[in-house]
């Protein structure tokens, strides 16, 4: 689908362009990748990835900048929206700045893809934005319930949009284990709370996410992979088995346990072999034969959290993780 294709990635400097840019470049060899975003050093360390291959360009820009973003995607055929204000202290102590950026920059996006005759759109969501309990995460659900309105609100146009959901994405730019690796040698790991699970997943399973996402949709679903989850102390253990794990109190806006389906989308999720499917309860959607596309529909009280998942990762399994993956972990 995406091959000799015309693709644009916002936020594309992030951890999820790092690795979606170099695989999708590999596997279907589009005719043009345009990374969007605002920092141009990131996007100058970036383009020294890839010499002179004329299918990556680079466009600053930003999502709060609806003109900026109609230039942009002149002439694109996929979207991946991965720009987001995503650390959940900073978008609590900064709460105007992650609202203009996660809603307002979905709405840009939104009107400037449908003006602009993209295809199909996929938004990157997270396991925060179901039964958010941190701005971060009520501004991903109001932008995933934008995602999902917006193919009604296209009209006769032929863009479509979809969402893509997962949990904590393993080795990532500024989180949890990375962190852990850059103080390990203190002999002391903070750990908000012991009870604390967190769904785990790699970039690479978020890529193919994507592009599944991007092959299978109508448009208004939601895609949520089936991956791990893990305790916090598993994790802080796997990095550093000797360390003394200090207990510090949960940040604001943290969550115990995630979860990436409540019970109030239970009666429109349907399951499939390596991922769930939450189609909209909009216009009877979540009916549609050719959505559901052979799907079976989950118990009316099913719920995917992190702590009553029924697949683990244990502390052996994300030691080899670390082990393989060390020179590349919090590097992008």
């Amino acid at each position: 689908m995406l091959t000799n294709k015309s693709i644009l990635v916002t936020g594309g400097t992030g951890s999820f362009g790092h690795t979606f840019v170099p695989m999708t470049l590999a596997k279907y060899n589009p005719r043009r990748l345009v990374i969007y975003s605002r920092d141009e050093m990131k996007q100058w360390e970036m383009a020294k990835l890839y010499g002179k291959d004329e299918r990556v360009r680079f466009f600053i820009g930003d999502v709060r900048d609806k003109d900026r973003l109609a230039r942009a995607l002149h002439g694109i055929d996929y979207v991946v929206h991965a720009a987001a204000t995503k650390i959940v202290p900073t978008a609590e102590y900064n709460p105007f700045e992650c609202v203009k950026t996660n809603i307002n920059g979905a709405m840009n996006l939104i009107d400037a893809c449908i003006d602009q005759g993209v295809k199909r759109v996929v938004a990157l969501s997270t396991d925060k934005a179901s039964s958010p309990a941190n701005l971060y995460g009520a501004t991903k659900l109001a932008s995933d319930k934008l995602f999902v309105a917006g193919n009604s609100y296209a009209g006769s146009e032929d863009t479509r949009f979809a969402v893509v959901r997962y949990g904590n994405v393993m080795g990532s730019r500024g989180s949890v284990i990375p962190f852990f690796l850059s103080i390990a040698d203190q002999g002391e790991l903070p750990i908000t709370d012991e009870r604390m699970t967190r769904f785990m997943i790699t970039l690479e399973q978020a890529v193919k996410l994507v592009w599944h996402a991007f092959e299978d949709m109508i448009g208004g679903e939601i895609y949520v992979k089936k991956i791990p989850s893990m305790k916090v102390t598993d994790i802080a253990r796997a990095v550093a088995p000797d360390a003394r794990q200090a207990i510090i109190g949960i940040r604001p806006g943290e969550k115990l346990h995630e979860q990436m389906i409540g019970a109030e989308d239970a009666p429109h999720t349907y399951e499939y072999a390596d991922y769930y499917k939450i189609l909209p309860a909009i216009h009877n959607w979540s009916e549609d034969p050719v959505r559901i596309n052979g799907g079976q529909k989950v118990m009316p009280d099913f719920t995917y959290c992190s702590d009553n998942n029924t697949e683990w990762m244990c502390i052996e399994t994300l030691r080899a993780w670390i082990a393989q993956n060390h020179s590349k972990i919090g590097k992008i």
